[in-house]
């Protein structure tokens, strides 16, 4: 029952950080930072919870379910953002399935070894997560634009949102979130592996 519960709140927390981490809504001067932070700290969150499930239960493709629970909690999330009126194509959902797949991928076809599920399989997600979040946000309506027609009603003046200077830091977030990610995963994988032992 704890196995299961922690899956669960993982989920939760996962939605949670979707919606505060940096959001898309939140297009201002530090778009591409915001892009960037959001990106690593959802990788985190998905490969953690999916590496513990997927190590718990010793099934491929768990990790797969795991991301799809996710997903679903943020889509209900999300619904309160529609009804404050805000278009439906601008709920942005991150892709976090097909990195999951990913993730199955490397436990099955390294015949279920965790050492290589964290190595092969963290650096996979770390990678994968930022590219598929962006082909994702280039789908959907324009969020700067989006965001100067939908204001959110409970924001202060000071962080209505203003044309962002694209490149001013760097050229590539989704390079950068990569790259981080994918160190940074390898250490949460194992983390994720680690509390099964507990």
């Amino acid at each position: 029952c704890t196995h299961y519960l922690f899956i669960v709140v993982v989920a939760v927390n996962s939605t949670l950080l979707t919606i505060n981490a940096g959001d898309y809504i939140f297009y201002t001067d530090w778009a591409w930072t915001s892009y960037t932070v959001f990106s690593i700290s959802q990788t985190l969150m998905l490969v953690v919870g999916a590496t513990y499930y997927l190590t718990f239960t010793g099934v491929p493709g768990t990790a797969t379910y795991y991301a799809l629970i996710m997903t679903v909690y943020t889509w209900v999330a999300r619904g309160a953002w529609f009804a404050l009126g805000y278009p439906y194509d601008f709920i942005v959902t991150p892709v976090w399935l097909p990195s999951a797949m990913l993730l199955d991928l490397a436990y099955w076809a390294t015949k279920k070894n965790k050492h290589s599920l964290i190595l092969f399989g963290g650096v996979l997600v770390g990678m994968s997560l930022p590219l598929f979040n962006m082909v994702n946000l280039i789908t959907v309506a324009d969020p700067l634009e989006t965001a100067f027609k939908y204001p959110r009603p409970t924001l202060p003046p000071y962080m209505t949102p203003i044309e962002p200077q694209v490149g001013k830091f760097y050229n590539s977030p989704v390079a950068l979130g990569a790259g981080a990610g994918a160190v940074l995963s390898v250490t949460f994988a194992a983390l994720g592996c680690k509390l099964n032992t507990w």
